[in-house]
């Protein structure tokens, strides 16, 4: 079976998630990332505030190891209340 994909499988795969500034946003985050990729790392995660500190840019380097897995990463993140943003 042949997936229309650009991606080639496995990858390390980076996303950039925003959010808020809340304390429990990193962890939050985290733990979400980890329900899709068990191996997730929280050394591979970056956090960069805003300029005001009113938001927080977390990304993430997942080992991306389906378009499925992929996509159901993205849902959850797009899907969560914390989650302004999903790249």
């Amino acid at each position: 079976m042949s997936e229309d994909s650009l991606i080639e499988y496995p990858s390390d795969f980076p996303i950039k998630i925003m959010g808020a500034m809340h304390e429990s946003f990193a962890q939050t985050m985290f733990e979400l990332v980890l329900l899709h990729d068990p191996d997730f790392d929280a050394a591979k995660m970056e956090m960069r505030p805003s300029a005001k500190g009113t938001y927080l840019a977390i990304t993430v380097t997942v080992r991306a190891t389906s378009r499925e897995q992929l996509d159901n990463l993205y849902r959850a993140l797009s899907g969560h209340p914390m989650v302004k943003v999903v790249l």
